[in-house]
């Protein structure tokens, strides 16, 4: 049931259907995985989830192409290595899988679990909803199901294959117990299962309502007609904005596996024949031994390079399968992008948001006059789990988030998700459920990149334990800086250190795994800030003082990276500024294309991070 990449999608054509009616249809099926999301938020339990919003929605056709959503489609993988098959779908089946390798890594973790139900009219297959959400835990051998010192999936918990959990609407409840007690939190992973299963049946109901209002067939010309709709747009896109006969490569690097291996070499090379845009990772590292390998679903990766030109060029075209054909796309096998099973997966994190910096720098080059974001800060997950003093089992998992980069003709967001939708969990909830108090959560002045737009700075979130217990984290962008353009300056990297009580203190590297804290101990929790676009000394000085007043800059930062000079008063002393601008712009060498801070050559790098690893090993072990 695949589409053929090379082949003309068989939804291109004429359709009849007026547009007013396409709309309708179009605009309903956007606002479904709002209500689908919606649906989830309101049912499930765990934080992860329904405060955090970490899951996604998709609307598919019936042949299993996205019409509708935000990740891209697997279900004919998902079905291929099902023990049934298309033509053995029911009205009421619900498949519910968390395998990354039986999904291609359409979920590229255990402990995301998809759910896919098929949607049904009139006793015939009209397409399918899809809800996939982080669970709180699915076993192996740490807390949060992500532990950093492991070489193969087995050790990252349950992996369930594609299994129907609903038969025709029967609930397998002995399935889901199975997998439930194979987890930390039972509770909470059967809560959110359901909850996913709802916000499928959502989808399954406005599908339906659709077919009853305007027609199954109707609905069924509209879907294609959505699809054509986006590809038509996106062939404009790449026309207009990607030039043929250019080729341009761009590599970053994420830190390191959390095993001593690194840096980790991600390289990508874009370029355009006719309207087809070819994407090779050719270049790319070897997969490594820890858990950061990222199993990059193709389609997801295309889904990806099209939302970038759509965002970036026509805000208002709907991305979907539709315009798949029009990207070609090369994972080397046994690389970090495209690992051989068993490899671990369970913090691929770092790598996902390397390769959405990677892509845009990569378009940046390619595209003429066209500027982009600077690189991203991190995005990372922290667990916190023991048993209290009462003999009751805790186990918090959150995610944390860095600096967003400068974008043209705007600053980047301190502290935020680059997953637009993503949210914080408020400290008082953390309070109230858990065995801790966040005694600080604040931004981290002067760690944006210094630009004409400035990267978002990253955040300090101080926390002090009540009870024993042990911490997990996977973080990124200690050794390596978010990269600034166009004169734009790199940002901060992050940090951590943990306070016992004693007074004694520890810099911790960037990924640990069961690291033992006591009751009072306090764990300081710094992400890295993103880069900074353009000339800092063109930026605005009334702004820089006033970031001078909120506590965002320096008055150190203010005179070295914008050369402004503030009074007593606080105001920009105009003379003072002027001559510190000029004299900067004398001094300084030529502006940099990208700025990636100051890197040592990789041997050395990489002898920096292995050493790193082996002392923190020799104090833990």
């Amino acid at each position: 049931m695949s589409q053929h990449a090379n082949a003309t999608p068989d939804f291109v054509g004429d359709h009849d259907i007026d547009t007013t009616t396409l709309d309708i249809i179009e605009n309903t099926l956007s606002n479904t995985r709002y209500e689908m999301d919606r649906v989830l938020e309101t049912t499930a339990i765990s934080p992860v989830i329904r405060e955090q919003s970490d899951q996604f929605p998709l609307i598919a056709d019936r042949k299993g192409r996205m019409v509708m959503g935000q990740f891209g489609s697997a279900i004919d993988t998902i079905i291929e290595n099902a023990p049934f098959g298309w033509d053995d779908l029911n009205d009421g089946d619900v498949i519910a899988t968390n395998d990354p390798y039986m999904c291609a890594g359409a979920v590229s973790h255990t402990p995301d679990m998809l759910l896919l139900r098929p949607i049904f009219y009139e006793e015939d297959l009209v397409g399918f909803g899809s809800q996939w959400g982080n669970l709180m835990d699915v076993g192996g051998k740490t807390p949060g199901s992500m532990p950093v010192q492991a070489t193969t999936i087995f050790e990252e918990g349950m992996r369930l294959p594609p299994v129907k959990l609903y038969k025709e609407g029967e609930f397998d409840s002995e399935l889901l117990e199975t997998f439930a007690h194979n987890t930390r939190l039972p509770e909470h992973a059967e809560a959110d299962i359901k909850a996913l299963a709802a916000g499928t049946a959502a989808a399954e109901a406005r599908v339906q309502e659709l077919c009853d209002r305007f027609g199954k067939e109707t609905y069924l010309e509209g879907c294609d007609a959505i699809l054509d709709r986006t590809r038509d747009g996106m062939i404009d896109l790449i026309r207009e904005f990607v030039p043929e006969g250019e080729r341009y490569t761009f590599k970053d690097y994420v830190d390191d596996d959390g095993m001593g291996n690194g840096p980790i070499k991600l390289n990508l090379e874009i370029y355009r024949e006719g309207d087809t845009v070819h994407l090779d990772w050719e270049g790319t590292d070897a997969q490594v031994p820890g858990t950061v390998n990222f199993l990059l679903n193709e389609k997801m990766f295309k889904m990806f390079t099209g939302v970038f030109l759509i965002m970036a060029f026509d805000p208002l075209l709907t991305f979907n399968d539709g315009y798949y054909d029009r990207f070609e796309v090369n994972l080397p096998e046994g690389s970090v992008v495209q690992p051989e099973f068993p490899a671990a997966l369970g913090n691929r994190l770092p790598l996902m948001a390397r390769q959405f910096d990677v892509l845009q720098a990569t378009f940046s080059k390619l595209i003429d006059d066209f500027s982009v974001a600077g690189s991203y800060g991190t995005s990372p997950n922290l667990v916190y789990a023991g048993t209290d003093s009462e003999g009751n089992d805790f186990q918090m998992l959150e995610i944390l988030y860095g600096g967003i980069p400068a974008r043209p003709g705007g600053d980047g967001l301190d502290g935020h998700s680059w997953w637009p939708l993503f949210r914080t969990v408020p400290a008082e909830y953390q309070e109230a459920y858990y065995p801790l108090t966040i005694d600080e959560y604040s931004t981290r002045a002067d760690t944006g990149g210094a630009g004409e737009f400035r990267g978002g700075h990253g955040i300090t979130k101080v926390y002090t334990f009540e009870e024993d217990g042990a911490v997990t984290f996977q973080d990124d962008r200690a050794h390596t800086y978010p990269w600034g353009v166009d004169g734009g300056k790199h940002a901060q990297t992050s940090e951590k250190r943990l306070v016992r009580t004693d007074g004694t203190e520890e810099e911790l590297p960037s990924k640990v795994e069961n690291v033992a804290v006591s009751a009072g101990d306090k764990l300081i929790f710094r992400t890295a800030g993103g880069g900074g676009l353009g000339d800092p000394l063109e930026r605005d000085p009334e702004l820089v003082a006033e970031e001078i007043r909120q506590g965002l800059v320096s008055t150190e930062a203010a005179r070295e990276e914008y050369g402004v000079i503030v009074s007593e008063d606080g105001t920009v002393d105009r003379a003072a500024t002027e001559e510190a601008r000029e004299t900067g712009r004398d001094e300084r060498d030529e502006l940099e294309e990208f700025d990636y801070g100051p890197l040592p050559e990789e041997a050395e790098l990489a002898e920096r991070i292995a050493a790193e690893r082996r002392e923190f090993d020799d104090r833990h072990n």
